[in-house]
């Protein structure tokens, strides 16, 4: 277990299954009307890895609540699983429900890697009101060969809840060293997947591309050019589909040149956290007592 984070409020929602999901939020003072946004974080890690993104939102003027999915971080729930295709969507539209009781409107949702292909078939299904959507590297296509998945359709049926090792171990996350050396030495970190949470992702990569255009709220799309962990053409697929569409303008994307998977722990990540800046200011999400 990590230790606390200063000024945050760190507790467990249990989930529909009992499943205990660890919630850290972090509140403002004297912020009755400040808007919020949600923290989801990718594949093998958790939400303490996003510290910094959320004292960047918090200094803006954001309410700001981060969480361990199911199977990650200091969640319950066995490494890398879940126990059926749509478990994450619930354990979502509980968290954001039970945050949404602290804001006067509907709150944001940031999210990352596999997050932010959850996060996306979230909106598009409209399970829980969101104001809008900062996409950094989702995951809407994965470099996986034909011989894997097939190992994972025969997974599927014979163990489907048997995690097995993913191949990440953090390399070619950033360019900063101190980066990858701090995530190959992170105990809650862990590179295990089964065949029911990677089904589910194909499941979802599947319906994100077919329902692209039914985005309905503004969307902001990081891609990391150089992204070796997810297949970037995936995310640009996406965008030249919904761009192509009546909701198009809803959408801005931010292509990074030569950058690795994590755009916010790069070595020219305050490019990144201006760009997003400089996002919500153009879509009136910053509180004018907001740190812009």
């Amino acid at each position: 277990m990590t230790a606390h984070v200063e000024h945050t409020n760190e507790f467990f929602l249990d989930a529909v299954d009992g499943t205990s999901l660890f919630i850290r939020d972090w509140p403002l003072e004297h912020s009755e009307h400040a808007p919020g946004i949600v923290i989801m974080h990718g594949l093998g890690e958790h939400s303490g890895r996003y510290v910094h993104v959320a004292r960047f939102f918090n200094a803006l003027g954001f309410k700001v609540r981060s969480f361990d999915l199911r199977g990650h971080g200091q969640s319950a729930g066995a490494r890398g699983d879940i126990p059926d295709a749509d478990a994450i969507l619930r354990d979502m539209r509980l968290v954001i429900h039970d945050f949404s009781k602290q804001l006067t409107q509907a709150p944001l949702i940031l999210a990352h890697s596999m997050g932010g292909l959850f996060a996306t078939r979230f909106a598009l299904e409209g399970l829980t009101p969101l104001s809008g959507l900062i996409l950094s590297s989702p995951a809407f296509s994965v470099h996986t060969s034909w011989l894997e998945k097939c190992l994972f359709k025969v997974s599927r049926v014979v163990v489907p809840h048997l995690a097995v090792g993913h191949g990440t171990n953090g390399r070619y996350l950033s360019h900063d060293s101190e980066v990858v050396a701090a995530y190959q030495n992170d105990p809650l970190v862990h590179a295990r997947i089964s065949a029911s949470l990677f089904q589910s992702m194909l499941t979802t990569m599947q319906y994100v591309k077919d329902h692209a255009t039914a985005l309905k709220i503004p969307s902001l799309l990081l891609i990391a050019d150089g992204d070796v962990v997810v297949n970037p053409q995936g995310a640009k697929n996406f965008q030249a589909k919904l761009q192509a569409s009546a909701n198009g303008h809803l959408l801005q994307t931010k292509i990074y040149p030569g950058f690795y998977h994590e755009v916010f722990n790069e070595l020219e990540a305050l490019t990144v956290f201006e760009d997003v800046r400089i996002w919500l200011d153009q879509q009136n999400f910053i509180p004018d007592e907001g740190l812009v």
